[in-house]
């Protein structure tokens, strides 16, 4: 039931809604044909996977497949279309893009849903800063699109069409919560210790990944987007698993994050091509999270093999669902998704 009682589909509650799902649909023509002015191929990656991504705190849905001769298989609804579009990179694509659906569990939330929409795209032959050229792009397109040029959540506002400011994750993390990260990388205890003192809770099973991100939620992320987009840059290698190391600072990642009124928008990166070194990452994130919840997902050796074949390139991901909630002004995401779960 929606939060006036009503489901969806009843025609008054559909009447509420339309004004914000018109704008959904006129948002997706105007970013396609973005992507198609840029020269991009929309692509439609299949959502059943052997295995539905490797990160640690990303939780999938499980389904069997029955074969002819019975025989079952493990497979997974994918949390993100990566695995399938790097494949196709190293097939040969250049710039692809998808409005995929993707699915999340143990996801729920004004800002979380189950299943929802995912904007993805990827150029070969340039890096991450490519990615934020593309998203203040996208944002002046989808603003237009939706009428929208200052969007709101929570009372903070920001203008969309204000180039966005890049703030690099250890300047954000001394500006909006007193703490140098640098002082502190790969050490818990000084990252506990400076996090407390700024009365910040840590509990005693907190990894340093646990603390970093308590303090981005807590302190740092309600910061960002005020006035204008913020792209935050310059994310530590242990927050990057699937990101390629910058070669200026061996402790630093090609990663961002685009936030608005608070909201993480999108994150985007260079992409890592070593499929060794992708293998052990993806290895330890699995171990975090068979240590964390009892369980780990397959590695997909079919995407560990195509890194082999695929060129340097960057991606990005974007919340289309979050992105259509500012745009409109509304509280949650189930106010903009078509068919929201009941």
């Amino acid at each position: 039931m929606s939060r006036n009682g009503s489901p969806w589909w009843h025609p008054e509650r559909h009447r509420d809604r339309r004004a914000r799902l018109i704008a959904r649909a006129g948002t997706a023509r105007a970013v396609r044909a973005w992507f198609e002015h840029e020269g991009f191929l929309e692509v439609e990656p299949g959502a059943l996977q052997v295995s539905p991504g490797n990160e640690a705190h990303l939780h999938a849905f499980e389904t069997t497949r029955i074969g002819t001769d019975l025989g079952a298989t493990r497979l997974y609804l994918h949390t993100s279309p990566e695995f399938a579009m790097k494949k196709l990179l190293a097939a040969g694509e250049q710039r692809i893009f998808a409005l995929a659906p993707v699915f999340r569990n143990r996801e729920a939330g004004p800002l979380h849903a189950s299943a929802f929409t995912m904007l993805e795209w990827y150029r070969t032959g340039e890096d991450y800063t490519a990615m934020m050229a593309d998203c203040r792009g996208l944002l002046a397109v989808a603003s237009a699109a939706a009428h929208a040029d200052w969007v709101s959540y929570r009372g903070v506002t920001a203008d969309l069409r204000a180039a966005p400011e890049q703030v690099p994750v250890e300047e954000a993390f001394a500006r909006h919560a007193g703490i140098s990260l640098n002082a502190a990388l790969d050490n818990r205890e000084a990252l506990a210790e400076a996090a407390t003192a700024q009365g910040i809770r840590v509990g005693a099973d907190y990894t340093w990944s646990d603390i970093f991100a308590r303090i981005l939620t807590e302190r740092v992320e309600p910061k960002l987007g005020v006035g204008r987009a913020t792209l935050l840059t310059h994310y530590p290698v242990c927050e990057a698993a699937l990101a390629r190391v910058s070669p200026q600072d061996p402790r630093i990642a090609e990663r961002f994050e685009l936030y608005i009124c608070g909201v993480e928008i999108a994150n985007g990166f260079s992409e890592l091509t070593d499929a060794t070194e992708q293998r052990r990452r993806l290895e330890a994130e699995m171990d975090l999270k068979q240590a964390r919840y009892g369980e780990r997902y397959p590695l997909d050796e079919d995407f560990l093999a195509a890194l082999g074949h695929m060129p340097p390139a960057a991606g990005c991901a974007l919340g289309f669902d979050r992105l259509v909630m500012l745009l409109t002004g509304a509280d949650r995401l189930d106010d903009v998704i078509w068919t929201p779960l009941l």
